[in-house]
């Protein structure tokens, strides 16, 4: 699965082939149904490291002379979830790809005010953790997480 930091340079392609790739082989064990039109929104949402809302990726599929109701995005994007392959990030509505796809796991993700990237964070086990104990300190179950953490990647804050 992808590898590359998006706050680092990289040959972007590798990322998009191997979500791809991923995602065909993740749906085709499950027996889920890639279409092409959720195949299409996936590779849009891996053409960045930059997360793309519903309309911004309607948007695009217009311009490829596609013909999608804003309906139809949506729920290739609840699919994408569904199966794991995005993340939904819920500051800014958007969508990114999952870096790990198949393995349980949090979202964690540093978010880049200045040029818009993100990144999920590969190895939170040590942050998993810790959230884990501050809830079971609390008494809290905790259903789902997803923690964003926003400020300037290191490529920014060269400029």
């Amino acid at each position: 699965m992808p590898s590359a930091p998006a706050f680092q340079p990289h040959d972007h392609s590798h990322c998009v082939h191997d979500a791809l790739a991923s995602a065909d082989r993740l749906c085709s064990e499950s027996g889920a149904r890639l279409t092409p039109l959720r195949r299409r929104v996936l590779e849009l949402v891996w053409a960045s490291h930059r997360p793309l809302g519903a309309y911004e990726l309607l948007d695009r599929l217009i311009a490829e002379g596609h013909k999608p109701a804003p309906p139809t995005v949506y729920r290739a994007l609840e699919f994408l979830l569904e199966q794991k392959l995005v993340h939904r990030i819920a500051s800014r509505n958007a969508f990114i790809g999952c870096t790990h796809p198949g393995a349980s796991h949090a979202g964690y993700f540093l978010l880049c005010d200045t040029c818009g990237n993100a990144e999920e964070i590969a190895d939170g086990r040590a942050l998993a953790r810790a959230v884990a104990t501050a809830a079971q300190g609390a008494d809290f179950e905790i259903s789902s997480q997803t923690l964003e953490l926003t400020g300037r990647c290191r490529h920014c804050r060269k400029d």
